[in-house]
C-alpha cells in the first residue's frame, strides 16, 4: 500500500493554469504506474491522464490532449499535472492514484488500488 496526497487544486480563471502535485509515502514509488483522474458534480470519475513507471510512456483523456502534461520525479515520490489553458469543464476534484505493476513501460488505466483524497480545481469561466 502506498498513501498518496494530493495538493496544487484552486480556483484560476478559464485560459489560466495549474500545476497538481501528488506525494507519496514509502520507498518503492519507482514501481507503481501512476494516474490521474477526475470527478466533476453529478459525474462519475473519468480517467485525465497515466504515466509508466518509468516515466517514458504517458497517455491522456482527448478531452485533455495538448493541454495537460502527466510527469513523475522518482527521486521525490511525486507525480504532477501540469493543467495548462484550462476550461470551464475541467473543474472537478481531481484524485492520483497507483497501482504496483512488474513492467517500467506499463500504463494503467482501470483497477488501482489506491487512491488520494483529492483536491478541487475550480475554472471560473
Amino acid at each position: 500500500q502506498v498513501q498518496l496526497v494530493e495538493s496544487g487544486g484552486g480556483l484560476v480563471q478559464a485560459g489560466g493554469s495549474l500545476r497538481l502535485s501528488c506525494a507519496t509515502s514509502g520507498r518503492t514509488f519507482s514501481a507503481y504506474a501512476m494516474g490521474w483522474f477526475r470527478q466533476a458534480p453529478g459525474k462519475e470519475r473519468e480517467f485525465v491522464a497515466a504515466i509508466s513507471r518509468s516515466g517514458g510512456s504517458t497517455s491522456y483523456a482527448d478531452s485533455v490532449k495538448g493541454r495537460f502534461t502527466i510527469s513523475r520525479d522518482n527521486a521525490k515520490n511525486t507525480v504532477y499535472l501540469q493543467m495548462n489553458s484550462l476550461k470551464p469543464e475541467d473543474m472537478a476534484v481531481y484524485y492520483c492514484a497507483a497501482r504496483l505493476v512488474p513492467v517500467l513501460s506499463s500504463l494503467v488505466f482501470d483497477g488501482y488500488n489506491n487512491w488520494g483524497q483529492g483536491t478541487q480545481v475550480t475554472v471560473s469561466s
